[in-house]
This record gives structure tokens, sequence and C-alpha cells, in this order.
């Protein structure tokens, strides 16, 4: 049996800390209302002003080349900068794109989301409607605000036809819930309250044991199954959560209490928000989702209760702003450098209404620091999804086996997220990403929000293969058994599968991963069994490029990566084994907007035995 060992070493030249210790108060509303100034601030510079064009008050998308009916929702951003400054230029924004919102409105009473035919967003323009009107109401002329009472209801009566499990995915059902209790505010008729409700109830129900609601994926005799991360967070649990304060509703509270609690260990020190794993990873950005609305409203309904959602949301806050570019919020840390075209406004008007409702839910200015779940040392285990996240005092790690199947097979947009035992994430404190993970096949799965890009590589940590067959991968193995045990600060996880093509057709090739971590290092061992097929394996490590990493081979064995203050080694330590650095030229993505440059191992071909053993480890020191 022939052993492959790689040695990377990673020597930290400043602080484990990401906050400060002399840091005992964090701003909060202040923080939240400056980045919303930022965003809507740029929005309003894309406002059509021509009063006698008849997209007067709709704000265009240069990318897009189109008005965004959902773009309207800054309708409530813009009235709520009013509100908080007295800027008269942003109340009569609002109203414009009000009443351009109310024009584009179907006699059913929905709204398409423009350039495509999907209803199911009717619910965010309403919310966004019925929360702007309150303040801009006695700004409204007599017709105007007959036109806007019309509407609301006119939509309310649409959602409260329309909406369920079957109708949407579950992130809708959840919204909706917010929506009509906040529209049994203005109009009290109790079908409004009973549907929300009724709604509600299902939405507990399609809770796990883990507190993650289900239904964000293809259906099974019409009914949804599959959990993302970042629609939950961005979405559902704060839609929840209004409803079960304005319904007076404890059983739904206290679950979405239960749920966030297992939720937040997802944000990362760093304030990235891991949606990695989840089957809507294909709009992962690092920041949230690139579609849904964002975090901060969900941890500021909460941040009475415990100052960790606090600080949760102030450093995904601070993250956020590291993807912006003159107010406009990019698809992920590097967009800007890996594509010459500008990002679509949605990240910027969901993100500017998330802010608009966070500030208006918190109470206090400032909270007090307290530490992130994240930021203890140790794994946390979720049985239900076979995912594990790993902290120790350098990095922050997420495991993945999440087995999730559409029926619809590659044909499927939530079929190509990273599982099969990768690591997903990883993140060195202040050094940033190490690996990450993107879609293991790129499609325009929607023309709207998938724009064209070429080529582009897999930017997951991988194992793979070609023969006359085609690809295989173990990110295709979405029924890989797992394994977790922990004891004395060693945390040790281990993965079985075969190596997959994108129909899930074993290639004659088995694997075996195996992790082991400690405090400084991470161990990882895979086992290739080589039962059927002889072919030449890789395995694939994408390491991120950031603005100062500098990657340079040093010898055939060794391998240096450096931002000036951190200095990674990778040492191969078995003669007759490749490594190399792979050429970074289509290593980026748009979602998340990364680049990468691979290091490749590749296995001795033909190999001397049945089971070959690849190992290498991560050995962290901070001086």
């Amino acid at each position: 049996m022939r052993k492959l060992f790689l040695y990377i070493g990673l020597i930290l030249f400043t602080s484990c800390s990401n906050i400060p210790n002399e840091i005992k108060e964090i701003e909060v509303k202040e923080q939240y209302i400056s980045t919303l100034g930022i965003l809507n601030h740029a929005l309003l510079n894309l406002q059509n002003l021509d009063t006698t064009d008849q997209h007067y008050g709709a704000i265009d998308c240069p990318l897009c080349e189109l008005y965004h009916t959902r773009a309207a929702e800054a309708v409530y951003p813009f009235a709520y900068q009013y509100a908080i400054n007295g800027d008269v230029e942003y109340r009569e924004s609002a109203i414009a794109l009000g009443n351009w919102l109310i024009r584009q409105q179907y006699p059913d009473g929905s709204w398409q989301e423009t350039p495509e035919d999907w209803t199911g967003t009717s619910t965010d323009q309403l919310l966004m409607m019925l929360k702007a009107y309150p303040i801009l109401k006695e700004f409204l002329t007599e017709k105007e605000d007959q036109e806007w009472l019309f509407s609301m209801k006119n939509a309310g009566n649409y959602l409260t036809e329309v909406m369920s499990p079957e109708f949407a995915s579950i992130n809708y059902v959840a919204t909706t819930c917010a929506t009509l209790m906040t529209l049994y505010q203005l109009f009290p008729d109790e079908k409004y309250s009973d549907k929300a409700e009724a709604l509600a109830t299902r939405v507990i129900a399609k809770m796990d044991d883990d507190y993650f609601i289900t239904g964000e994926g293809g259906r099974v005799f019409n009914i949804k199954y599959g959990v993302d991360l970042g629609y939950n967070m961005e979405m559902s649990l704060w839609g929840m959560t209004i409803y079960a304060r304005l319904n007076n509703d404890s059983i739904v509270m206290d679950k979405i209490r239960q749920s966030l609690k297992r939720h937040i260990h997802f944000i990362y020190p760093d304030g990235s928000l891991d949606a990695s794993w989840g089957i809507r990873s294909n709009k992962w950005t690092c920041f949230g989702g690139a579609t849904s609305d964002g975090s901060q409203v969900l941890f500021s309904l909460f941040s009475d209760e415990d100052p960790v959602y606090s600080n949760a949301s102030i450093r995904n806050l601070e993250y956020l702003k590291t993807c912006m570019k003159d107010g406009i919020v990019g698809y992920g840390p590097h967009h800007w450098r890996v594509m010459d075209y500008p990002p679509c406004i949605y990240p910027t008007f969901t993100k500017a209404k998330n802010l608009a409702m966070a500030h208006s839910y918190t109470n206090s200015e400032s909270a007090p620091y307290k530490k992130l779940p994240s930021e203890s040392t140790g794994i946390e285990i979720f049985p239900t999804l076979n995912v594990a996240t790993i902290s120790t005092n350098n990095y922050n790690a997420t495991f993945t086996t999440y087995g999730y199947k559409d029926p619809k097979g590659p044909k499927s947009k939530y079929m190509h997220r990273p599982t099969g035992g990768t690591i997903s994430n990883l993140s060195i404190r202040n050094y940033g990403f190490l690996t990450a993970s993107s879609q293991t096949e790129y499609h325009r799965w929607e023309p709207m929000s998938f724009p064209v890009a070429d080529s582009i590589e897999i930017l997951t940590p991988r194992i793979e293969f070609k023969n006359d067959k085609g690809y295989f991968t173990n990110l295709y193995e979405f029924d890989a058994t797992s394994d977790f045990n922990q004891g004395n600060g060693i945390y040790n996880i281990s993965a079985y599968g075969e190596l997959k093509n994108r129909d899930q057709k074993e290639g004659g090739i088995g694997y075996g991963i195996k992790y082991m971590f400690s405090d400084d290092v991470i161990r990882k061992s895979t086992s290739i069994r080589f039962h059927d097929e002889f072919k030449n394996v890789r395995i694939i490590e994408p390491i991120i490029l950031h603005e100062k990493t500098n990657i340079e081979q040093i010898s055939d064995i060794l391998i240096k990566i450096s931002d000036g203050s951190t200095e990674i080694i990778m040492e191969l330590e078995t003669e007759g084994v490749k490594m190399e650095i792979g050429r970074k030229d289509n290593y980026w993505a748009v979602y998340p907007a990364l680049q990468a440059v691979p290091i490749i191992i590749t296995t001795e071909f033909p190999p001397t035995s049945i089971l070959e053993n690849v190992q290498y480890s991560f050995n962290i020191k901070t001086l």
C-alpha cells in the first residue's frame, strides 16, 4: 500500500481575534442606517425621473436593461429614509416608485417578476407597500391614496387565494404569513389573519428535528423538500417571526427561537454567511443570497433577547460592505475582479429593504460585544443534514454530505451543489477563505439571475477522474455515508462513497475521506479504491486568490502561499506523486464571485495497488 502525505503548514503573523479585545460595545442602529443610506443613494441614481415616460418612478437595472417589478420593493427603504432624516427627495421617489408598481399590477392582484412570469414575489412587493404606506399616506393625493389601498387589498386577496406550499417554495409561504398579518392591521378582515395562521402552521410543520425548514427544492408528489440555509435565514425565519409577533403566536415564536440557535452557527467570525452546502447555494454570495433579503432583519427581531444576535448581524453587515462598490452590491468579494459587467440590482434593493426593517425593529443603539458560536472551538453536528461545522482558534470549516435529491436529477438547479464529504468552506482567521465552493456545473438556471459565464471551473475541493463515459467526482455522490466522533479536543469526520457522474451513476472507483481536526491541525486522508476502473485520479484543492495572495512553487514537493502577513506551506512527503499549481484562467465563479488557483495532486498511473492512500494536513501555528 502506497501512502501519500502532503504537509500544509500555516504560519500566522497576526492575532487570531477578529474583534479587538478592547471593544466592549458595538454600534448597531447607526451601522444599519448608514449602510442603508449608501444603498438607497445608489438606487435613487438609477430611478427614472422622466415624468413623461410610462416608466416614471421605476428603477433601472443596468445589467438586465429593464425595470424589475421587484425593484419597486425599494419603496419602503426610500420611505424609511425619509422618515429617519426628513429628506423629501426620498419621499417623492418612494411615492413615484409605488405608483409605478401599481401600474404594473395585474387585474387579479398579482405582479409578475419581470422579466419572468413568476407571481409568488407579489408577497414581497405587497409587504413593502404596506410598510411604506403609513409613512407616505399623508403625502398621497386622494386619488393616489385610493389606488394604493385598492392595490394592496387586491394583492392581499390574490395571496389569500393562491399561496400555499403547493404553489410556492417555502420562503414565499413564510413571507406571506408576515404580509397577510401586516395587511390585517390595515384591513381587519379575518380571512387575512386566518390564512396567515393556516400558512404558519404548515411552515412550522416542515421543520426537521434540527429546526431547519424544508421545502426549497423540487417536488415529489407535489411536495417540496430540501433545506437551504440562506433562504431560511434571509427570508423564512424573519417572515415567521413578524407573523408570530403580530398574531401573538407563542408556539411559532418558540420554534423560531430554537431554529435560530441552530442557524447562527453558520455565521463565521469574519461575518460571512456560509450557505455553501444548501440546495440554493447556486446563488450563494458569501454574505448571503443574491436574491434573498438578508439576515439583519432576523437578528434584529431577537436582539433584545441575546446580544449575540446583534453581533452576528453587524459582523455579516461588515462583510457585505466588502462586496459593495459605489453602493451597488456584487455577487461576492471578487465581483469586480472576475466580471467586467455590473451585477443585477437585486442584491442591492433586497439588502436595502432588509436594513430598513432591521433598523425599525432594533430598540437599542448599541449592544455589548459577545462572541459568536463559530468563535468557540468545537464541532457542531447537524444530524438531519449530515453537515457539520468545525471551529478551532485558527480556522472555521463546513463539512457536507447533505443528501437531498431532486427527482429531476441533473436537470435540476438543486443537484449541482457541493456534497460527498467535501469541505465546502474553509476560512482562516484574519486571512479569509482558503477554499470555498461553487456549482459543480454552472448553468443559467434563471436567465434573469444567472449571467453568461462560459467554461468556468469548479471552486470546490474534490476528487475526480475522467474516462470515455464522462466526468466522475465525489461532488455528485449524494449517497455518501458519514461518521462523526470527538474526544480530548480531537474531532474526526469521515465519508465514504463512489465517484459518480452528473446522472448519479458510479464509474468504478470508490473513495473514502477522513478528516482529523484539532486546535492547530486539519489532517485529510483520502483513500481511492480502484475496484473496476483504473484511471488517473486527481485531487483538486482550489486556493482562493485574494488581492495580495501569492502562490509560488518552491520545488516538486513544496508550494508556498502568502499574502504578506500569513504564510501557508504545502509539502509532499512521498516520492512519485505529482503536485503542481494549475492555471487560474477559468477558476472563478459567478456565485460566489471568487477567484482561485488550483493545486492539483495526481496519483501515479497505473496504480501500484487497488488502493491509494492520499494524506495531507493543514498545520496551523500562530506566532
